[in-house]
């Protein structure tokens, strides 16, 4: 038996609530990691009397969550992937924002050609991500309406 349009919106707030919960738990593990990066950097570097600069271990962390993020994502259920784009595109409408002041910097400072060149890729590569997302969670709720 077929469910109900009030069925699926009920079970697609349910997925919404889901993914905004995981979004809220991968923001306070990524507070978390931060804080570890910070407090694990400061310590390296004083157990190593300044030899090591704490920015290498910030990035060894920043190596280990790609890796966990894209498991994370890779793991996410096909009923969560709509309310997940959601948010993914909400992220990526403050890269734009971050993108757009990069590429508004001021050519009276050195080095400012590579801040607004890659602020203008930033602005790109997140503007595909934001069109790209909306135009897959376009299709998959088209699934949903009734032919006729």
């Amino acid at each position: 038996m077929a469910d109900t349009p009030q069925q699926i919106i009920e079970q697609a707030k349910a997925a919404q609530a889901a993914a905004e919960a995981a979004f809220a738990k991968a923001q306070a593990a990524l507070q978390a990691a931060e804080k570890l990066a910070e407090v694990g950097g400061a310590a390296a570097a004083a157990a190593t009397g300044g030899m090591v600069d704490p920015t290498v271990f910030r990035f060894a962390i920043f190596i280990m969550a790609i890796f966990v993020g894209y498991y994370v994502v890779w793991s996410v259920t096909p009923a969560l992937h709509t309310p997940l784009m959601s948010v993914t595109n909400a992220i990526s409408s403050v890269i734009v924002v971050g993108a757009l002041l990069s590429v508004g910097v001021s050519l009276t400072s050195e080095g400012t050609t590579a801040a607004r060149g890659f602020g203008f890729l930033g602005l790109v590569l997140a503007s595909v991500n934001i069109f790209g997302g909306f135009l897959v969670t376009s299709r998959m709720l088209a699934m949903y309406k009734k032919k006729g």
